[in-house]
């Protein structure tokens, strides 16, 4: 090993036959590259040709210097399980602080993880475990993440925190944080702490997917409260779709989003607040040239955070509540928010008010903005029952109604006792938001069968 640069992991004892497990041989060989990098200050590159590879019961100790290559999404599959260790997260590659002591003297430096699936199904804990991620590194220097497929995680798909000089690119991360309850920590797509490098992290996430993950598609977090709120991130051309919240500022200074869309969340397509570890909302941030439209209750959800904020340029528009909502969550920061500039933004089709304040600002700048057709939730109760009405998982149709197109955006409609949230209307049916992000059907107990007795409420009287 000490004069290979290079390495096949099938010549090196793992099977890829998708029976076998290979963690043992996938340890032993990363502990090896690791050892032999440390001696002579040579990184190393492990690859991986195509098949399935069973990373069975236990997480793999990542090393400096050794990166991991595959050949490409689908054909290099690492497939995590623990059905021997049901309370172990198993990750495909882990580092941590506190199990291992990483810190930036002792951190993961000139590494790359490109070209592979993570299939993350296979991992059950007894109780919910925020490091049963598919990938788990903390303090990395110099690394790239490229071309990943993460899926079915039980806890974050792409959870990593303190990159610094680092990018993470093409990465699509689906239906990630299964066991999260979507108010526990982590359970995200990609979710990346930050703070740890100090001041500055030089970090990009581009060109990323992350669709119908438990909590954020993507989120940044302040990991200390007493730590200085990091600066240097930038998140761009990425796209976040049936989410609990779309992308997430939790504690970052300046960051940029642009060129990114946010569709179809269940919360907010793009949230700053209170809700992370450190409980610190971000500021300085500015969001610019994207497309925030069709999520289920608002677009941009704005508080804890005493500014400034900048969304400029963006679309905002068919969102099931407001389209930009200005609130403070408990528990948080809730100082007036200085220098909230919302400019030339095209803010419409929402289905309450467009721009709404619920929380207090000093020094605000609403300007050049085009808000119009706002207030769409306009129908008022209806019910009905019997023959004409049926249920699918993700729709609700009576042949007699005569609703207003989307007039019943964003309400909750109540069959039975079950109740589930409309995202949009025709004049005879009712399209359903999924019963929680990833799921495949609106209803916790069935579909309700034909002829089901519904009810929905009156619009809100006031709508701007």
């Amino acid at each position: 090993m000490l004069e290979t640069l290079t390495v096949d992991a099938r010549e090196h004892g793992l099977a890829g036959d998708g029976v076998t497990n290979d963690q043992p041989a996938f340890q032993r060989l990363v502990d090896e590259l690791g050892a032999a990098c440390a001696a002579d200050g040579r990184p190393r590159v492990l690859r991986v040709p195509a098949g399935t590879y069973l990373m069975r019961d236990r997480p793999t100790l990542w090393r400096s210097g050794v990166s991991l290559i595959g050949a490409g999404r689908g054909a290099t599959r690492f497939v995590l399980t623990n059905p021997g260790a049901r309370t172990t997260p198993v990750p495909l590659a882990w580092f941590t602080a506190a199990q291992h002591g990483a810190g930036p003297d002792n951190c993961l430096a000139d590494l790359t993880f490109a070209h592979f699936e993570i299939d993350g199904s296979g991992v059950e804990t007894e109780e919910y475990e925020v490091l049963a991620k598919g990938l788990g590194m903390q303090y990395v220097l110099r690394g790239r993440f490229s071309d990943l497929y993460i899926h079915d995680t039980a806890a974050t798909g792409f959870g990593c925190d303190f990159l610094q000089d680092t990018v993470v690119e093409g990465i699509l991360v689906e239906r990630c944080g299964r066991q999260d309850s979507g108010e526990q920590m982590g359970g995200a797509g990609i979710g990346i702490g930050i703070g740890g490098w100090g001041r500055v992290e030089r970090l990009t996430v581009t060109a990323c997917t992350a669709i119908g993950n438990g909590t954020n598609g993507i989120f940044l977090e302040l990991q200390n409260k007493d730590w200085p709120l990091t600066c240097g991130i930038r998140i761009t051309a990425c796209h976040a779709e049936g989410n609990r919240f779309g992308i997430s500022d939790w504690g970052a200074d300046g960051l940029l989003v642009t060129s990114s869309t946010m569709i179809g969340n269940h919360e907010a397509g793009f949230d700053v607040s209170s809700q992370g570890t450190s409980k610190i909302g971000g500021r300085g941030g500015i969001v610019t040239g994207c497309v925030i439209d069709g999520n289920v209750r608002d677009g941009v959800g704005l508080g804890n955070t005493p500014g400034p904020y900048a969304l400029r340029g963006n679309r905002i528009s068919d969102n099931g509540r407001y389209g930009y909502w200005e609130h403070n969550l408990a528990g948080g920061d809730d100082e007036p928010a200085v220098d909230v500039v919302l400019e030339a933004n095209d803010i419409r089709d929402n289905a309450l008010d467009g721009v709404r304040f619920d929380a207090a600002v000093r020094e605000a700048a609403i300007v050049d903005n085009r808000i119009r057709d706002n207030g769409r939730r306009h129908a008022g109760a209806a019910s009905g029952g019997g023959p004409g009405v049926r249920c699918t998982a993700l729709s609700l149709t009576d042949e007699n109604a005569h609703w207003p197109p989307d007039g019943h955006r964003g309400k909750e409609v109540t069959v039975g006792g079950q109740s589930a949230v409309v995202a949009r209307n025709s004049a005879t049916e009712l399209t359903l938001a999924p019963r929680r992000p990833g799921a495949d059907t609106a209803w916790w107990d069935g579909v309700p069968g034909p002829g089901a007795r519904y009810e929905l409420p009156p619009t809100v009287a006031v709508r701007a």
